[in-house]
This record gives structure tokens, sequence and C-alpha cells, in this order.
């Protein structure tokens, strides 16, 4: 081709008719062009030094002048190429703007939301096995959710699934990592395969893209909530290991938070699953104590196993002792509120309102309310109150907004600061605090804060949680702080829960009757050869901690019922578990004699609210409690062998044996009894949607 040839092809190349450049096109470009450069400053610095008295080579004040150079110092016609460049410049644009060549936009978070994030992120919880200390490497080098800057050549280093897995795990603060599940970040790396080249990926969100203005992306999925990881109690031998012994637990946190995973569609976590808090969220026709100096009277049954027929079942029952109206002493409320941005959604902030007004309502003139809010900063929304004055109580909840980050532990300080404020020497003083359990801000360590809440619990001022909501719940750390706190933990999953919780039973929510009550078992050897405790494995206590009064235990409600069950093995089943020892297995008791009328010896320690010293009951467990056939035990008994068995299917136990879920269903059904507000009639809705979602 001639060069007047080529004259032409330029002047006809000049007429094409260019397509309008987009802003964001124009911003690749650049980015392109800059990452280039500073390849190119790379290489440089392997064969140069910088400029002497700059640490860091800088970018010239003209890049144009440096992709100038590159494009046309080996140009065979400088010019001519130039122009040529120039001209195509904006139709290259076009067709990446517009084909496969265009990268996949990067999903992240809104500003405010990111902006907060990244602020908070040094604050944010590991996971040690307390659920209470903070990561010192993520407070030393916080990193922000969706930095996805970094160069594409180092990328390349690597294959392109694992770079972006290694990049989704690296870029994510500490606490999102834990919201994430692996199979998010194993869905990263897939999408990667099927990315185009040169795309930026980014993670995905881990909540829907459904940005409310605010920075909140509505309906988080349940992937990020946080239980604490236990073993399931195992059997033991009665001949080496003859007493069992733990804490009482009165929380129905776990059973309402199962039955929100099955409505939803989803089999939950195995570790949400807490056989003794579903066992334990419905109510039993115990044998109700007479006065407060002897709050508990118990209740021992013992049946066949519907699920071994080589072992059996016995049940412990104590219901708390119910005071009169008049009885029950003022009480000093802090509502310690969660207003951060996760907190805005139907089933948090809103229903938060709703139940706490509930529990307003129940109050009398005698009693006080303060409201603390905490979200980057804590704050006091309310004074504290004659809970008379209810418009201005309801008025200052209706008010409360979510937005910012959760300056949790600097709430729970302000929180007690306003309780000792407005304490009633024999009252009940009391802080409640409502979250979804997202604390990332606060007192430095964790620990400090569980150390501090088990000062305030001391002087007489008590913790109870009120979780809500999912896809950020920290069950885990909520827990903690409420046994650490002299409280129970609580989760409300709909209007109908926080009337359960906050009106039907505020009596055993608010007054405690009883403290540190602990439970020990001493098992007959001559009768008994194994044993097993179902549930309570967060609850286990040492032998030696029974007669230990400084050693903090369960506390009971006003009219709690708290069960336990144990399966037990008998001596001449055909098949234990643990083999007989060689040497040393004798069974005979003081003074030589074997009492075969004796399964057992129960025993139970408490503290009265104001005492310092445990009180002992004690009786023993008889072998006239047993009763062989199960259809011939009471509706109370066989119903919760029927909510104990749901448990054990549900956390996939070794010992649930070959109970099906109808057969689950059936004994369930023929123990409702009389079921006055439908709680056990929903019980077997539960065992359907489990049934179904397990392929079963």
């Amino acid at each position: 081709m001639t060069d007047s040839e080529k004259e032409q092809r330029l002047k006809s190349l000049g007429k094409i008719e260019v397509p309008e450049v987009s802003g964001a096109a124009k911003e690749r470009a650049l980015g392109l062009a800059m990452e280039a450069f500073d390849q190119n400053q790379r290489e440089t610095e392997k064969t140069s030094a910088a400029t002497k008295g700059n640490s860091e080579p800088t970018r010239p004040t003209s890049i144009i002048n440096w992709i100038k150079g590159q494009f046309s110092m080996n140009a065979r016609f400088p010019i001519a190429a130039t122009m040529t460049g120039l001209l195509l410049l904006p139709v290259g644009v076009f067709l990446f703007q517009n084909t496969s060549l265009t990268p996949l936009p990067p999903l992240g978070f809104s500003n405010d939301r990111q902006e907060a994030r990244d602020a908070e992120a040094d604050k944010v919880l590991d996971t040690r096995s307390d659920g209470l200390a903070l990561s010192e490497e993520a407070a030393a080098d916080p990193a922000p959710l969706n930095d996805l800057t970094k160069p594409a050549s180092e990328v390349s280093q690597q294959p392109l699934e694992t770079a972006a897995a290694e990049r989704a795990r690296t870029q994510m603060a500490p606490e999102a990592e834990m919201m994430v599940a692996p199979s998010v970040v194993d869905e990263m790396a897939t999408t990667a395969k099927q990315a185009p080249l040169g795309g930026v990926i980014a993670p995905p969100s881990p909540m829907p893209v459904a940005d409310d203005g605010a920075g909140y992306f509505a309906g988080d999925v349940a992937g990020g909530d946080q239980f604490a990881e236990f073993a399931e109690n195992t059997v033991k031998s009665v001949a080496s290991e003859p007493v069992s012994t733990f804490s009482i637990d009165v929380d129905t946190a776990s059973y309402a938070y199962v039955r929100r995973a099955l409505n939803e569609g989803r089999l939950p976590d195995p570790n949400a699953v807490r056989i003794e808090e579903l066992v334990n969220y419905f109510t039993y026709d115990y044998s109700a104590p007479t006065d407060i100096e002897s709050p508990f009277a118990p209740t021992i049954d013992i049946v066949a196993t519907p699920w071994n027929s080589d072992t059996q079942l016995m049940r412990i029952g104590i219901e708390g002792y119910v005071p009169a109206d008049v009885e029950r002493p003022p009480v000093n409320l802090v509502f310690l509120v969660d207003t951060s941005g996760s907190m805005n959604a139907p089933d948090k902030l809103p229903l938060l309102k709703q139940a706490l007004t509930l529990l307003v309502d129940q109050l009398s003139e005698n009693d006080t309310v303060s409201i603390v809010a905490y979200a980057g900063s804590a704050g006091t929304v309310l004074e504290p109150t004659p809970a008379t004055d209810k418009a201005a109580i309801v008025n200052a909840l209706n008010n409360l907004g979510a937005g910012g980050s959760t300056a949790g532990a600097a709430g729970i300080e302000l929180a007690y600061q306003l309780a000792e404020q407005a304490k009633i020497e024999g009252g009940i003083n009391r802080v409640m605090l409502a979250t979804d359990g997202d604390f990332n801000v606060g007192i430095s360590s964790n620990r400090a804060l569980k150390n501090f809440i088990e000062e305030k619990r001391k002087s007489g001022t008590f913790l109870s949680i009120l979780g809500f909501g999912s896809g950020n719940l920290n069950d885990a750390l909520m827990q903690t702080l409420a046994q650490n706190g002299n409280g129970s933990a609580y989760y409300i999953d709909s209007f109908r829960e926080a009337h359960k919780v906050l009106v039907a039973e505020a009596g055993s929510t608010l007054v405690t009757i009883a403290r540190d009550v602990k439970i020990q078992i001493e098992f007959n050897p001559a009768l008994v050869a194994e044993y097993r405790l179902i549930g309570y494995e967060t609850r286990a206590l040492a032998r030696e901690d029974f007669n230990n009064d400084r050693v903090d235990a369960g506390d009971v409600g006003a009219g709690h019922t708290v069960t336990a069950l144990y399966e037990l093995t008998p001596v001449g089943a055909q098949r234990q578990l643990i083999d007989p020892l060689r040497y040393g297995d004798s069974v005979e008791l003081e003074g030589g004699a074997v009492d075969t009328s004796e399964l057992g010896f129960f025993k139970l320690r408490y503290k009265l609210p104001d005492e310092n010293s445990s009180r002992l009951i004690e009786t023993p467990i008889t072998t006239d409690m047993v009763q062989d056939n199960l259809a011939q035990a009471s509706d109370d008994m066989r119903f919760a062998t029927a909510v104990t068995a749901f448990g054990q299917k549900l956390r996939g136990s070794v010992y649930a044996g070959d109970m099906a879920w109808d057969d689950i269903r059936a004994l369930a059904a023929g123990a409702r009894g009389e079921d006055k507000l439908g709680y056990r009639s929903e019980f077997l809705t539960l065992v359907d949607l489990a049934a179904s979602l397990s392929g079963q």
C-alpha cells in the first residue's frame, strides 16, 4: 500500500461516526492505562533505584507523555500509527462496553454501610470457645469488605478460581468471614471460573441486593448466624463415673429459632438445636411449691425409651414457686435497644418495639423504665421514668430508628449506669438487651465485657437478652452474656412469641426466685449400668462444683418449669455400650450391703435471691417410680419424650435410634392434653415440616 493510499484510508476512518463514550468506560480505559504504567514502574524498579530523597517512585505529572512514548517509540510510521490509535480508541471502548469483554460489575455494599463497617471492623469477635474475646489481629489491621482493587497482574500469578477464593477470604473483615458460610466462598471460586477473563469478580453478598437507601440490605439469610459448637453428651459407665452434675437452664431461644428455620423451609444448624431448650419451651404440670423458702418440689418418673428397647428414660421436673401479685417487688427496667443498621428489617426493630410495648403494659405504678439506644455511639433515649407514664415510654420507643454500626458494649455500660441511678433496694433491677447480637464496637476486650457484666450481677443488677432476626444473629454471644448476667436468653421470631415471653410469662421473665440452681445425681451401680444426660451440654459442671457456692449456675424465675431427661441402661440389659471393668468393679455400698430399692439419689442446690449461701434439697430415686409401659405415662412425660426425640433427630444424634418422624408425631399428638394456647399443636406442624425437609 502506497503512502497516498494510506493517507486516503486515514481520511475515510476519520469520517466514521463514533458512538458516545460513557464515563464508566473512560474510567475503565484510564484505569487500564494506569495499571500498565504501574506494572512498567515495577519492572523499572528491578533494574534502577528510586529517585534520591523519595522513599517510593512516584507517577509522572503527565501520564499521557508516557502512554505516547509506549505507542510511538517502536512504530514504523509514528505519526500515522498514533493517529490510527487515537481514531480507533472510541471504537474499542464501545466494543469493551457492549460485548463480552465488559467486566462484571462489583457487588458492593452501599457507601454508608461500607464506611460504617470499615470503620468498625477492628472490633469484631473471633471464634474462641467462650464467644467473648475480640480478634487482636483484626483490631490491628481491619480490612474493608469490598476492596477489589488488587492489580490483575498479582491475581494472574495463581489459578483464577484459587485467586478468587483467596481474595474473598482475605478481603472480608473477620466478622464478615464468620457470617459467610464456606459454601459462599466456594461459590466465589465457581463464579471466577465462569467469568470472562479480565473481569473483576466480587464476592457475592451474603444478603440479597435490595438496598433500602439506608445502606442496609433487607432479607438477611441465615448463613451468617453464629452458634457455639458443642459435642453431644456421651454414655457414661456408672461403675467409673457414678455422679452427674449440671446447671439448670430455663432459656427457650433454641426452640423459637428452630421453629423459624423450619417455617422458612430449611433445617436448622445442628448447633442451634439445644434439646433442653426445646423441652423447656413447654410448661408441665409438676408439683407446685407452697412458699418462697422452699421454692422447688422435684417430680421424677421413669418409662421405657421409645427409640431403644434396652434403655429407660428418666425425667426430672421442677416448677418454681409463683408469688402472689401483691408479693411482686417493684421493677427497675432499662431497655437497651440495638438500633444499628442491621436492625433495619421488619422482624427486628419494628418487632422489638411491639414486644417492649407489650412489656410496658404489664408494669405498675411502682415500676420504672429507662431506654438506652446504641448505634455508632450509645445514648440515653429516656431517663428513668415512672411506668405510669406509658405515653412517654411508648413514644420514645416509636421514635427509635436503625442506622450505624453496633456500639453494643458502650451501650451496656450506659444501661448499667441508668440502672444504678434508678436502683430499687429490695426490688428487681434488670437490663433487658434487645438485639440481633451483632456486637462489634465498645470495650476493647469482650472478656472485659464479660467481667463487667459479672461484677454488675454481684451488685444486684441482672441482664436478660431478647434476640431478633436472622442472618446476623450472634446466638453464641447472647447466650454467654445472659448466663453471666444472671438472666435468660429468648429469641423473638414473631409477635406471638413476644406475647408469650413478655405477657403470658412476664413473671418468670422478670422475677427471679432462685439463683445458681444446680442438680447432681448419683446412680446406683447395682441397678444402673450406664446413663446419658440428654442435652445441657453447655451447662455441664464438675462434681466438686456442686458444693462450691462460688460457682455460678442457672437462675429460675417465678413459675418456670425445668425438665431434664436421662437415658438409663439397667444392669442386665441385653446391650450395653460400655464393657464392664475387669478389676475393681464393686457394687457394694457403705456397710457392705447392696441397696436394690434405689436407682440413684437426687440433689438440688439453690440460693434465694438475697442470699449467698446455698440450700439443699435431696430425695432418693426409687424403683417404684418406674413405669413399664410408656402408654401409661402422663401426657407431660410422653410429650417431653416426643420433643426429646425430635431434637435428637434434628441434631443427627448417634443415639436417636430408628424412631421415625411419624412415630414422634404420633407420640406428641396423643399427649397434647388441654393445650389452651396451642403450643403443642404447633409442635406437630414442626415435626411435619422437619420430616418433609429431611426427605423422610
